[in-house]
């Protein structure tokens, strides 16, 4: 790590070079969305500039190009994970794109009633609605992982009893949005695998930040966001492997994903295009091809040790000021996230107040953590996130912040 010019890769990042409220950006909400280095908005640019056309179906030259750049991102994604092929990789529009078609197609092929899902306390929205609906529609029973509390750890102790040759799918987080605990996510499988349920990994918040390999965890289904790795928005990642993609029927339907139609029925590709009905989105592709490269020349294992750093110090530093109630794992080992609570404050006007007089910009809220939030006793939370581009002093500064936001709203002001 100490060979790594953090300062250097932080003049990558324009956004970050301005003025928010007559103060300068302290931008710590990457757990939201990531900013863009120069690098992809450039790729992104070129494309546009010398590339676009549709894929796939042309046979100009500059079809032929966009094809060429729109395939080598799915094969630099398969990399990335290290997949055994390109083709157990789908582009969707997102995390929750993908989370709802692998609920809707593959769970509404192999679900059904008295089979049991199982989810955990720590689930962002995005992978408990498409399960929720998919037990409304089929009769299976939902299931939850709890949470220890505050720590943010989940009570493996109950797996053996949750975990039974009933659940069909085990769906869970790598990394919690809010709490910020790592989950062992390779036993979680190896456990899965034992009692014959599919998993699906949403690793929305560790592909960014944390070495992944998809063959290591033993995953079923890994999803995955761009934009919260510094690539485009309106693009996502699916991973399944071949098996699983294989016993998957189509989901969207439309122009592209077909081999044959007439006037009664069709054929489909097989997968991945049997599942990227209609004009993808290239430009988005192009760019986190871009972001992979660029994560992988700084190092997610350097990554996430910075981003830990980071959220440890905050940790240490928010806890000695007193009155703050914190999130998640106490030992430090936690991601580069700390979410917490003021006694006098609530979140919403915490986070406002950051913006306006300090120009920190943090997420007040319950984060799509609606039923965690409300076992935990609480409506919402301030949450402070961190990437490799925001500093030590930017650390401090949040701290300075919510010191004097404790003092304003404790004169009752």
């Amino acid at each position: 790590m100490h060979q790594i010019d953090w300062a250097a890769l932080r003049r990558d990042f324009p956004i970050l070079n301005q003025d928010v409220h007559g103060r300068p950006l302290v931008y710590l909400d990457s757990a939201a969305s990531a900013q863009r280095p120069l690098q992809v908005l450039d790729a992104i640019t070129h494309y546009y500039e010398h590339d676009h056309a549709n894929v796939h179906r042309g046979i100009h030259e500059l079809s032929n190009r966009a094809t060429a750049a729109y395939e080598a991102a799915r094969t630099r994604t398969a990399q990335f994970l290290n997949a055994a092929s390109a083709d157990e990789i789908v582009f969707t529009r997102g995390t929750t794109e993908s989370i709802n078609l692998v609920a809707s197609a593959w769970g509404g092929r192999h679900v059904k009633r008295g089979d049991v899902i199982l989810l955990t306390e720590l689930e962002h929205h995005a992978n408990l609605l498409p399960w929720q609906m998919l037990a409304q529609r089929t009769g299976a029973t939902l299931r939850y992982v709890p949470v220890l509390g505050d720590s943010g750890l989940l009570d493996l102790a109950q797996l053996d009893s949750l975990l039974t040759p009933e659940v069909k799918v085990f769906a869970f987080t790598h990394i919690s949005n809010t709490m910020a605990t790592i989950n062992p996510v390779a036993e979680l499988c190896r456990r899965a695998r034992e009692v014959g349920a599919t998993t699906l990994v949403d690793a929305a918040q560790s592909a960014g930040h944390h070495p992944l390999d998809v063959r290591e965890i033993g995953c079923d289904f890994l999803v995955f966001s761009s934009h919260k790795i510094l690539g485009p928005t309106g693009l996502g990642v699916l991973y399944g492997r071949a098996e699983k993609l294989d016993e998957t029927p189509p989901w969207q339907t439309g122009g592209e994903m077909i081999v044959s139609v007439d006037w009664h029925q069709a054929s489909f590709k097989p997968a991945p295009h049997r599942f990227e009905a209609g004009t993808p989105h290239i430009a988005g592709a192009v760019g986190l091809h871009a972001a992979l490269d660029y994560l992988d020349n700084v190092g997610r294992q350097a990554i996430f040790e910075h981003d830990q750093a980071l959220a440890r110090h905050a940790y240490e530093r928010l806890r000695e000021l007193g009155g703050v109630r914190l999130l998640g794992p106490t030992d430090g080992n936690r991601a580069g996230l700390v979410s917490f609570l003021l006694d006098d404050a609530h979140a919403h006007d915490v986070v406002t107040m950051a913006d306006v007089k300090f120009g920190l910009a943090l997420r007040g809220g319950h984060h799509c953590n609606q039923p965690l939030h409300r076992k935990l006793g609480v409506r919402s939370s301030a949450r402070a996130s961190f990437y490799f581009y925001n500093t030590r002093e930017e650390v401090d500064l949040l701290i300075d912040a919510v010191a004097e936001i404790q003092k304003f709203f404790c004169r009752g002001l």
